[in-house]
């Protein structure tokens, strides 16, 4: 008996230290949660020390992505450290921008390379097959100078893409561009600085951090009081309950089927399946950013938001203010100014729109869906630009010209998003035209019957999407006041809610794949 307990034990062990593809470290896991309470557990004994407290989370959190992504953890690391040199000697020669811009250079383009190559290079070369009529093979050179220097067997005819590859890529990007500007100081400490990159929160799908939002908090005390801890909470739990009770049951239960063969389904089906999404990939996305917000503050880590009910914007160009914040503020900052913005005239103002939207839907993914996902959402701003200019209720704030403005925005983008989520752009193309086709009223009845549970979940979501601002804040408010045991019972309950929707398939969250 003891020497299986010793076995038992061993396994255990090395399972929790082990890397399994399968089997992710991420918020929706319970592994994650226990993962969690350790990290907690030790963090008190190092949090009023800054020097400490940093390299504790930065082992947590290198320890957090080797479970989410196995050995990429050590490329994100060098680069990482590239990225630090960079930045270190660009604060060394501030005073002679002609080398600061190609060190800045240089940077940049070993950040994209790397992302070029895991992310796009199978695109590419579909391509360029496709346009050449050649026949190359994706390569993967990483897995073969690995195999050759260190004896590994990883495959060399495969390329896989690290998880939050995209969204670290743009925050590195972003601190080096920020530090040539002069706008952020260059971190001393390689420690610090792989902290602030790999702070594993918010590591794999944002919001993408600014130095200048997130580095003071490095060297300041973070004062743990009760009441954030509340708000922590309550952050956690709407976030749990909008990714696992609404976007996973959604999902599961009627999205992937009618997404996977929309000819087989009726124009009703594919219409809400349509709006479903746009309520699917809201809640999964910020959920994730709810329970991120809300683990950080936990370690008394402030992170900004990035979402603001966006679906209650009026019309797109609010609707990009309020959508993936630190997303939009990034394409702003980093490159739709620096094209000129709107300062170079009309033309070069519109141009350098759609040249900013087209690259944000590539940068979600490798295919054309994505570019012509981004394409329609700049073609929708440059219509409100000109819109706006002769619409004769644009200063009309009345509740039926309020909703009527909603619900065309919401339309307008839950229509784009049908190319954002179909798999290939004969199901987009197939899924408008059952939608065009038009809506079978009398079929209708038995649709809403046979999807009883699946609507009534989405009808929850869409009017948690609408409530009143006021509301909600009240709500967080109510939660943060409550004594800690009625606390435990609602934190008991959503827990409960949770796995009764939890689907017998692991369902990653949406952004992962970006």
């Amino acid at each position: 008996m003891e020497i299986l307990s010793q076995l038992d034990f061993a396994t255990l062990l090395r399972e929790a230290f082990a890397y399994s593809p399968k089997e992710p470290l991420i918020f929706t896991r319970l592994y994650f949660w226990g993962f969690l309470l350790v990290a907690l557990l030790f963090y008190g004994s190092v949090h009023r020390r800054p020097a400490l407290r940093n390299a504790y989370l930065f082992l947590m959190s290198f320890f957090f992505y080797y479970k989410t992504a196995g050995l990429f953890c050590l490329t994100l690391l060098v680069s990482t450290y590239v990225d630090y040199v960079l930045s270190l000697i660009m604060g060394e020669w501030r005073q002679k921008p002609k080398r600061n811009a190609a060190l800045l250079a240089f940077g940049v383009s070993h950040n994209l390379l790397l992302l070029g190559y895991f992310k796009y290079a199978y695109f590419f070369t579909e391509n360029y097959n496709a346009l050449m009529r050649t026949n190359h093979h994706v390569f993967n050179y990483f897995a073969h100078w690995s195999n050759s220097f260190f004896g590994t067997t990883f495959e060399v005819d495969k390329i896989i893409l690290p998880i939050g590859l995209s969204f670290y890529t743009f925050q590195k990007i972003g601190y080096l561009v920020d530090v040539k500007r002069g706008d952020v100081k260059p971190i001393l400490s390689f420690l610090d600085f792989s902290f602030f990159i790999f702070f594993f929160p918010q590591l794999v799908a944002g919001p993408i951090l600014r130095a200048a939002q997130f580095v003071p908090q490095l060297y300041r005390p973070l004062p743990h009081e009760e009441r954030d801890f509340g708000v922590a909470v309550f952050w956690i739990l709407k976030g749990l309950v909008k990714k696992m009770f609404v976007s996973d049951y959604v999902s599961v239960n009627f999205l992937d089927r009618v997404f996977a063969n929309p000819s087989a389904y009726t124009g009703f089906e594919n219409l809400m399946a349509c709006y479903g999404y746009s309520l699917q990939v809201y809640c999964d996305f910020s959920g994730y950013t709810d329970i991120a917000i809300g683990v950080s503050l936990l370690f008394g880590f402030h992170l900004p938001p990035n979402f603001n009910e966006p679906h209650k914007a009026q019309n797109p160009s609010e609707f990009w203010r309020r959508w993936h914040i630190s997303l939009s503020n990034w394409l702003r900052d980093y490159l739709y100014i620096p094209l000129g913005g709107n300062q170079k005239g009309e033309f070069r103002t519109n141009l350098n729109l759609m040249i900013t939207m087209l690259l944000g839907g590539f940068w979600h993914g490798a295919s054309w869906n994505f570019v012509v996902w981004g394409g329609l959402n700049g073609l929708g701003l440059l219509f409100y630009r000109y819109w706006k200019r002769i619409s004769p209720i644009k200063n009309d704030d009345s509740l039926p010209v309020v909703a009527l403005s909603v619900a065309l925005t919401f339309s307008f983008i839950s229509f784009t998003r049908i190319f954002f989520r179909s798999p290939t752009f004969d199901h987009a193309l197939a899924m408008i035209g059952k939608i065009a086709g038009g809506v079978e009223f009398a079929l209708i009845p038995s649709v809403v019957s046979g999807y009883a549970l699946p609507f009534s979940v989405m009808l929850f979501g869409f009017v948690g999407q609408w409530l009143p601002t006021a509301w909600k804040e009240q709500a967080k408010e109510w939660f943060v006041a409550m004594p800690a045991p009625v606390k435990v019972a609602v934190c008991s309950l959503v827990a409960f809610v949770v796995y009764q929707a939890i689907s017998a398939d692991f369902q990653p969250f949406i952004y992962f794949q970006f």
